[in-house]
């Protein structure tokens, strides 16, 4: 039996140029694949992010962006604030501004079509 174990993520996008020239920056790095309404990038050695045309998914899309998030969920809390201050810099909606919250230290950023982007140090103890 196949077992189901996801190594990607698919974001529906309106404008794929745009996508790209945010997450090439808020990645730090260029796309692996880049295709007509498509680009590939990696978020680490075994997992990546889509981005995909929204008009040109079959079957149609129907979820809105906000819905769901990516997540980095071990950072350090300077690694929080450090990637804060770089993302305001450069101009990203933040929608959570840096706070301490149940799960841990956390703020939350938006790509430009209302991807949620969460960076938080969170206490995994006793998470095995």
């Amino acid at each position: 039996m196949a077992i189901f174990a996801p190594r990607a993520v698919v974001l529906y996008v309106d404008n794929v140029e745009i996508s790209t020239d945010f997450y090439r920056q808020a990645l730090a790095k260029e796309p692996l694949e880049t295709f007509d309404g498509f680009v590939v990038f990696g978020l680490t050695e075994q997992f990546t992010v889509g981005l995909q045309a929204r008009n040109s998914i079959d079957p149609a899309a129907v979820g809105a962006p906000g819905s769901v998030e990516l997540s980095m969920s071990y950072a350090t809390r300077n690694e929080v604030d450090h990637l804060h201050e770089a993302w305001r810099r450069l101009e990203f909606t933040i929608v959570l501004e840096p706070t301490e919250l149940e799960f841990g230290y956390t703020f939350v950023a938006t790509d430009p079509d209302g991807h949620r982007l969460r960076v938080c140090a969170t206490d995994a103890a006793g998470l095995s």
